[in-house]
């Protein structure tokens, strides 16, 4: 039986750090809350794409939005990112983790290289976040961790190996991230997006795989809704939660087949 929280709303103030800012669900996510009412601290590799949404945050909706590019796999610049928020005179009152990438293909055939940018960006990354910027958040009693997850994270992804484990990982770390902070005043939500229609199926070497997909407003919304009632995790889409919960309940050895035929698209 899940705990119980409080079901008060959640209200969004402060400054929101994005990762994975400079296009698909990021840069939503970062419009969002800029229409919510809060300053951004944008943070990608690409920072030409990040000076741009920083001037259309500001232009639509008033709102500051710091750039600080960045190539999260690297760990000294990750770890540098606390100091130079701090310097900029800025707190972090929302944490949007939602960098990440995926590799399509048989894990024998796959860059080695890829497989352990995959691991470090979705995986210790992520963590590594968390870790910073929550004990200041459980200091003042008010902030929020969304940790973007995957309907992936059900159920082991033949030709989609890493990418699947690596999304159990962050369902299994945001749920105990869930518990742990009851009754601080922070929430931290997994975010489990079905297929959605980013650059995210590009990037994985198969652009056409799973065709049937959800828009970034739809995954947003989702999100900020599961916030708002302090939801343990969502899964986004009525056909996404239905599926997630038949992964749960069939057998493995019935669910990988229709895994691989449904990374196939």
């Amino acid at each position: 039986m899940a705990e119980k929280r409080s079901d008060r709303s959640f209200s969004l103030h402060g400054t929101a750090l994005v990762t994975g800012a400079s296009s698909g669900l990021g840069r939503h996510y970062a419009e969002f809350l800029a229409r919510a009412g809060m300053d951004l601290i944008l943070v990608a590799r690409r920072g030409e794409e990040l000076q741009e949404l920083a001037a259309e945050v500001l232009q639509r909706h008033g709102r500051t939005a710091t750039v600080l590019p960045t190539d999260l796999t690297d760990r000294a610049a990750r770890q540098a990112l606390p100091t130079a928020i701090a310097d900029q005179g800025l707190t972090v009152d929302v944490l949007i983790n939602n960098a990440g990438f995926g590799t399509q293909g048989n894990f024998a055939d796959m860059d080695p290289d890829r497989i352990i940018r995959e691991i470090e960006l979705n995986c210790v990354a992520l963590t590594d976040l968390a870790r910073q910027f929550l004990p200041p958040m459980l200091a003042r009693g008010y902030g929020a961790i969304v940790n973007v997850a995957s309907t992936a994270g059900f159920q082991p992804w033949p030709t989609m190996s890493v990418y699947g484990a690596s999304k159990a990982y962050v369902r299994s770390f945001s749920q105990a991230l869930w518990s742990e902070t009851r009754d601080t005043g922070v929430r931290v939500l997994s975010v489990c997006p079905g297929p959605t229609d980013t650059e995210w199926m590009a990037n994985t070497g198969s652009p056409g795989m799973l065709p049937n997909r959800r828009s970034t407003e739809q995954v947003v919304q989702s999100t900020f809704r599961a916030l708002n009632r302090d939801a343990m995790e969502v899964v986004d889409g009525p056909m996404n939660r239905i599926t997630s919960i038949a992964a749960s309940v069939v057998p493995t050895r019935v669910v990988l087949p229709i895994a691989r035929l449904w990374a196939k698209g």
